[in-house]
Formats: structure tokens, sequence, C-alpha cells
């Protein structure tokens, strides 16, 4: 499945939520408009079984679904890709596990170079951030607006932005050069339907 160009990009929130809740929330996010979603998990109780069922309500809406951090269970699971930090494998062992057509994003942080040399190495999108205060990630580096505008210089591959975005700070971050806006507590913590909605409002501005 291809990555989509531009829209909300869609994390999971999982903590303290049963199975069929993170279900039945993804599926709300994609109705609302989500074309993409990550499976991010960091004390998953069964992650084989419930990034199954994602992969199959995502492909049920032709919506790409990725694996956070974790190369083998995007092989396992049939996903479509996977997402790399800092501490989560190389771009060329990923794209060699998981073949040539797997999406394969990383984390950049607030760092160009770093994009640049991911791009080189087979990386499907770059994402930056966070750009705001974040409860999911409260104590992840701050990335400055500007990075986005020189990535968008630099790079030929889609840029992601992440990190307390909300429809009313996202529009900024499009201006200043992302294509996609990764969202996790500002999709999950209300009604991700609706919620997922107003960020696609951003798009078709």
């Amino acid at each position: 499945m291809k990555f989509p160009a531009s829209g909300l990009y869609a994390i999971t929130q999982t903590e303290n939520k049963s199975g069929d809740t993170i279900i039945n929330e993804v599926a709300a996010a994609i109705k609302g408009g989500a074309v993409i979603v990550q499976y991010r998990d960091k004390n998953p109780a069964d992650a084989p079984f419930l990034a199954r069922e994602l992969v199959k309500i995502c492909h049920q809406h032709g919506v790409p679904l990725l694996i956070n951090d974790d190369i083998e269970l995007a092989a396992l699971v049939g996903a479509d890709g996977v997402h790399l930090g800092r501490e989560d494998g190389a771009v060329t062992q990923a794209r060699k596990q998981l073949g040539s057509d797997a999406i394969i994003g990383v984390s950049c942080y607030n760092f160009v170079e770093q994009a640049i040399a991911a791009q080189a190495q087979g990386a499907t999108y770059a994402a930056f951030g966070r750009f705001f205060p974040s409860s999911s990630k409260p104590l992840a580096a701050p990335a400055q607006i500007e990075t986005l505008r020189q990535a968008k210089r630099a790079l030929t591959i889609p840029i992601v932005a992440i990190g307390g975005i909300l429809p009313d700070n996202g529009a900024q971050l499009l201006a200043a050069g992302a294509d996609l806006l990764a969202v996790i507590g500002g999709v999950f913590d209300h009604q991700p339907e609706q919620s997922a909605r107003a960020y696609q409002a951003l798009f078709s501005r």
C-alpha cells in the first residue's frame, strides 16, 4: 500500500484501554479521515493479535498500518511498514526484512541532516517533532518550526510533524512544510471520528 501524500496520521493510544476499545477507536479515526495509522504500544499484552486486527481494519478501508519500533512484528503480522526511532535499527535492515514496497518512516527529531541521511538510505518519510508540549511524549526534545522549512527545501520524501498537534495549531506546521500531521491524544482523548474530521479539515483549506 502506498504512503499517502498528505493528511492525518493517527497513532494509537493504548494505555489503560482494551483491545476492543483500541480497534473501535482506530475504525472511528479512519471514518473521520485518518489516511494512515501507526500501532504504538509501549506495554503490549498481546501485540501480534492486536496488530493483526488493526491491519485487517485498516486494509478494509484502504489505509496503511505501520508498526512503531518493531520490524519483526511488522513482518509477522503483514503490516505495511514500520516507524523507526533512534534505537530501532537501520532503514536498510528494515527494507531487507520487509521488502521493497514497505513504508519505512524515521524519527529525525529536530535534525534535517538525519532526514537527508535517512532519505539516502531509502526511507519513505521523515518525521520531525515534538513541536508543542505533548502529554504522550512529555520529555521529548522540542523541535523548531524552522526545521520544517529547511527540510522542505532539502528533502524529496514526505515530511511528518508530530508532538502536541491540535486542530488550532496544525495549520502553521502545514504552512512551514509538513505534509502529514501525526497525532495521538488530539484524536484519541475524545471522540476519534469528530476529532479526526477537525484535523482533516486543515488539509482541504
